[in-house]
This record gives C-alpha cells, sequence and structure tokens, in this order.
C-alpha cells in the first residue's frame, strides 16, 4: 500500500510539473508515448530517474513541511531558472511574464493599443487605420489624463501600460490642445507594428530598412517590394544595422522573396541530425543587392544577409556583424513566463557557422560622428549609407 500510494503521489506532482512546463509549446501532448515523440524521453523513464524522484520527493517535503506558506508556481519557476543557469550559456534564459509578453507582442507583429506613438506624453504619431487616427486625437496632444486619472507624474512606459491594461475595451484619453482639454473614448484593438521602413532614393534604387523578424515581416516586405517595382526600382539596399532578429521562419519567408526556388538558405544542426532548409517558392528577384549591417546586426539578420550574399552575390557594407549563430526554442509555462534555450546552430549556405565571428563587410565603412566639448554627439553622418549608395551605383 505504501509503495502504491508513493507511486500515486509521483505520477500527480510529475505531470503537474512536466504539465506546467510544456504547456505553450505544443497542443495535445499526451504524457505517454506521444510525449516521448514531441520531447523525446518517455514518462517511464522520468519515473525511473533517480535524481528526478528526489527533487519531486523534496518538493513534496518542501511543500508540507515547510514553516510558512509557499507560492508553488514562483517556487516551480526557479527550479527552471536554476536548470537554465546551470547550461551556462548566454543565449539560454528565464523571462518572467512581463519580459514574456513584450518578446511575444514585439515579434508578433501586433500589440495591444490605440495607436499612438508618445514622446514626453505628447502624441507624436498616430498610425493610420487605428482607432486613434479616427476618434479625433491630433499630433501635438498632450496627454493629462487616462480614464479621469491624472498622469503628470507617468513616464511614456507607464501612461502605455495604462491604456494596454485597461478592463474596458475602450480608453478615455484626456489631452491638452492649446487652451482645451478634451476627451476622447478611444477603442483598444491590436494594432499592426511596422517591421521596416522604406524609400525609392534617386538613380531608381530602393532604400529597405528592416527593423526585426517578426510574424508580419513577409507580408511588409511584400508590399515594399511591389510598390518599389512599380516605380521602376532597379536595385535595392536592405539596411539591417541594429536589428538583433527575431523569428527565423521570418528569415526564411523573406529570403524567399529573392532566391531561386531550391536554393539552400541554412542548415540547422542539432546534436542528433542536419536538416536543409530550402526555398520552395517560384517568387525570385535578380537585381542588385547590397546589404548593410553593423555589430548590432544579429541572428535571423544574419541568416537573411548570408542567404542572399552566398546564393545572389550580395555585397555587405559597414562593420562586422554580431555573429549569433545559434538557435532557440522555447517553453511557456503556465504562469506565462518563458524558458529560452539553444537547441541547434544554424550554418549558412556555404556550410559556415557565424556564431562569435559575424558576417565580415566587403567594404568597411563606420558611422562618422562629431562631438562637443564634453564628448556629447552633436551629429551624425551615414557614411555607412552613402557607401552603399555608393557601391551599388556602380554594380
Amino acid at each position: 500500500m505504501k509503495n502504491k500510494n508513493g507511486f500515486n503521489l509521483f505520477s500527480i506532482i510529475i505531470i503537474m510539473v512536466i504539465t506546467s512546463i510544456a504547456s505553450g509549446i505544443t497542443v495535445g501532448v499526451i504524457l505517454t508515448n506521444n510525449y516521448k515523440d514531441n520531447l523525446g524521453i518517455s514518462y517511464e523513464a522520468l519515473q525511473s530517474d533517480e535524481k528526478l524522484n528526489e527533487f519531486i520527493e523534496l518538493y513534496a517535503s518542501i511543500i508540507n513541511d515547510y514553516y510558512e506558506d509557499i507560492n508553488t508556481e514562483e517556487m516551480i519557476d526557479s527550479a527552471v531558472d536554476g536548470m537554465l543557469k546551470y547550461l551556462d550559456e548566454s543565449y539560454t534564459t528565464y523571462l518572467n511574464k512581463a519580459e514574456t509578453e513584450d518578446l511575444e507582442e514585439r515579434l508578433s507583429g501586433y500589440y495591444k493599443g490605440i495607436g499612438i506613438a508618445i514622446q514626453d506624453k505628447v502624441i507624436i504619431s498616430i498610425t493610420e487605420n487605428t482607432p486613434a487616427a479616427s476618434s479625433g486625437l491630433q499630433v501635438n496632444d498632450l496627454i493629462v489624463a487616462i480614464n479621469n486619472i491624472d498622469v503628470s507624474e507617468k513616464t511614456n512606459g507607464e501612461i502605455t501600460q495604462m491604456i494596454k491594461k485597461s478592463d474596458e475595451d475602450s480608453v478615455l484619453i484626456t489631452v491638452a490642445r492649446g487652451e482645451k482639454k478634451l476627451s476622447f473614448d478611444v477603442e483598444i484593438t491590436s494594432v499592426p507594428l511596422a517591421s521596416i521602413s522604406y524609400e525609392m532614393l534617386e538613380n531608381n534604387i530602393g532604400l529597405l530598412i528592416i527593423d526585426t523578424f517578426s510574424a508580419t515581416l513577409e507580408d511588409q516586405v511584400k508590399k515594399a517590394l511591389s510598390e518599389f517595382e512599380s516605380q521602376g526600382m532597379e536595385k535595392l539596399i536592405i539596411d539591417l544595422r541594429y536589428n538583433t532578429g527575431g523569428y527565423l521562419d521570418s528569415a526564411e519567408q523573406v529570403a524567399s522573396l529573392f532566391l531561386k526556388e531550391g536554393k539552400l538558405i541554412y542548415t540547422l544542426e542539432s546534436k542528433e541530425e542536419k536538416t536543409d532548409v530550402y526555398d520552395k517558392t517560384k517568387e525570385y528577384r535578380d537585381y542588385p543587392i547590397v546589404i548593410i549591417i553593423n555589430d548590432s546586426t544579429a541572428s535571423a539578420a544574419e541568416v537573411l544577409a548570408a542567404a542572399l550574399k552566398d546564393n545572389n552575390g550580395a555585397v555587405f557594407v559597414g562593420e562586422k556583424s554580431f555573429g549569433k549563430g545559434k538557435v532557440q526554442q522555447t517553453y511557456t509555462l503556465g504562469d506565462g513566463s518563458m524558458a529560452k534555450y539553444t537547441s541547434a546552430k544554424w550554418l549558412r549556405p556555404n556550410g559556415e557557422c557565424i556564431d562569435g565571428i559575424g558576417l565580415i563587410p566587403d567594404y568597411n565603412a563606420t558611422m562618422t560622428m562629431t562631438y562637443d566639448n564634453q564628448g556629447v554627439i552633436t551629429s551624425t553622418i551615414d557614411t555607412q549609407l552613402s557607401k552603399a549608395i555608393e557601391v551599388i551605383s556602380a554594380m
């Protein structure tokens, strides 16, 4: 009877722990054969693991015998954080709920809000086709209250959170406009995030600036390229400076807009296998491309840059890139926090891993800055963009 009860306790606790850790990364995982198929280890193997048994027994003992009440969710989160820290790998980390929400929002391509950008509590821009655009709010309005709560002592970030965390489907924004105070009831919705900006330069050169590899990036780039091509663009500059990456799938999708079908985009190398990822689309473009990079160009941005160079002969201008040649996998825990750990390396089409090495520019160029007597930057000249224009004009 004692052994039977111990087995049941173990079974219940381990299912709770595994379910907490595994929730969010996969749908409908069953802790038997399907669990083994999805996560690579069977429930029976976990059950016979002596160290895991000790952990479960200690967990149960602390819950039962510790002299104060315990937040079991926070204790499990601490255990997860400890496992990740043990790996001692720079890209393996634990994100709390707020950090997870910020990351997922940024990469989703949408954010919860009304469609305004603010600086010093002043509305500096309003996104088209958003609730704010049709509400009557205007650029240069000074926000003085949110839902009748004074915000004079609030930061821009706190004001943004007040809008996002509103319990209603709309928010009351009170602004000062000249001598008047005006209030607007504005719907809170899912607002598209711009992952790119673009403009046509002289001599039919398009400039495409990619800020992050979000879930909506492919559609945004397609739209930009369509507009460029309708205006007679002949050459393209892609600016990946300060782009620290995002979704690997988005890098694959954008690369596929340029590469011929069947071209290798990248290779994933895990501890068990190598997986080649090829362009499977009919769409491609063959105009000259220059890519601007710097020491903050990383991860998915480097995947795209390497794919376009190795397959289409794109030219790099700027500074050596960051050199992040590893890929992370994520688990979202039951409380909304996230464990992120490295699961593979990626190789560029020529077979090289750039981790810790980076992409080397074909033409070195650094930004030109001027300083005052206190060492503060007073002006910046974009000599990297100027060099990119010079190089692509000669192509």
